[in-house]
């Protein structure tokens, strides 16, 4: 998937964290910017519908509770339900024409999303098709001091100079990375300086 040229930023969400009690945000970059953007447009989708697919711990609930801030109707784990309740469903976000139809984002954690279903399959296969991607390094970073600033955790200046180029570049692996450097730095009862990072990385992949 092409990289994009948009600019990382974030988009603060009406989401309290339970450990902080701090704004959760979305970190946008090459992943997930052209999701972002597509989210702010539903009256572009066509047939009123979007189907977002993605990584695992890529942000798509996260997302899926943005949009509906939005007045977006979401259907998270939509791959899972049933085929012939989510026909109907679709079918009932046509009615009323452009102007009056329900705007419709399914969100789908198999990738590629296999639908047995043929009207099901033909008519979402016209929706709007929504990936998110795997981060790059400068998402990656900010990925990492989000995570980290989530969980409380004050990483030493250079922190994810120093781990992105060593560590899996998938949403699942960062967080795993930032929660194994948190977890040591409790055990130890030490700061997470680049002595604890080496210590998280080998837990992780090795000496």
């Amino acid at each position: 998937m092409a990289k994009s040229s948009q600019p990382t930023s974030q988009i603060a969400l009406p989401l309290t964290l339970r450990d902080n009690g701090s704004a959760q945000r979305i970190i946008v970059g090459n992943a997930n910017a052209h999701v972002i953007e597509a989210l702010q447009a539903p009256e572009s989708w066509p047939f009123h519908t979007a189907v977002l697919t993605g990584p695992n711990r890529s942000g798509k609930t996260l997302l899926a509770r943005w949009a509906e801030t939005q007045g977006i109707a979401v259907i998270d784990g939509a791959d899972a339900i049933d085929e012939t309740e989510l026909f109907h469903r679709w079918n009932a976000g046509q009615k009323g024409g452009s102007k009056a139809g329900e705007r419709l984002l399914l969100i789908a954690n198999a990738q590629p999303w296999e639908i047995g279903l043929p009207d099901l399959a033909s008519r979402l296969g016209g929706s709007l098709q929504l990936e998110i991607g795997e981060p790059d390094d400068d998402m990656a970073a900010q990925l990492i001091e989000a995570m980290a600033a989530q969980r409380a955790l004050s990483l030493a200046d250079g922190a994810a100079e120093y781990l992105v180029p060593r560590t899996e570049r998938s949403f699942a692996a960062l967080e795993k990375l930032v929660a194994t450097i948190d977890r040591i730095s409790l055990e130890r009862q030490a700061p997470a300086t680049m002595s604890l990072w080496r210590a998280a990385l080998e837990a992780l992949q090795g000496p």
